[in-house]
């Protein structure tokens, strides 16, 4: 079964910058949209960026302009580029791809920590 792997948390410093990568064990046949969500302690998950196949990104407010979602089809990867990072970034971010028939598939999550 399909298992996405994240990787690149780590303790940042206010105002510096960290990328993320998702990684497929190979290429998916029908995924519609990948993204990225991240839940910090007591707050629900939320949607952080996620591109839509034959459309383009789509990011929540606090990260336009500081985030930027990519992915790399020859090697089944998907990117979170992260600057000028905040406290309030501070969460475990996972991966999330979305197949055409309904299907979910979830990275285990990485934690990113935000502090001085």
């Amino acid at each position: 079964q399909v298992q996405l792997v994240e990787s690149g948390g780590g303790l940042v410093q206010p105002g510096g910058f960290r990328k993320l990568s998702c990684a497929a064990p190979g290429s998916i046949p029908g995924i519609v949209a990948m993204g990225w969500y991240r839940q910090a302690p007591g707050k629900q998950r939320e949607l952080v960026a996620r591109i839509i196949s034959g459309g383009g990104p789509n990011y929540e407010d606090s990260a336009k302009g500081r985030f930027t979602i990519s992915k790399d089809n020859a090697q089944n990867t998907l990117y979170l580029q992260m600057n000028s990072l905040k406290p309030e970034d501070t969460a475990v971010y996972y991966c999330h791809y979305l197949h055409l028939l309904g299907m979910e598939y979830w990275g285990k999550g990485t934690l990113v920590t935000v502090s001085s």
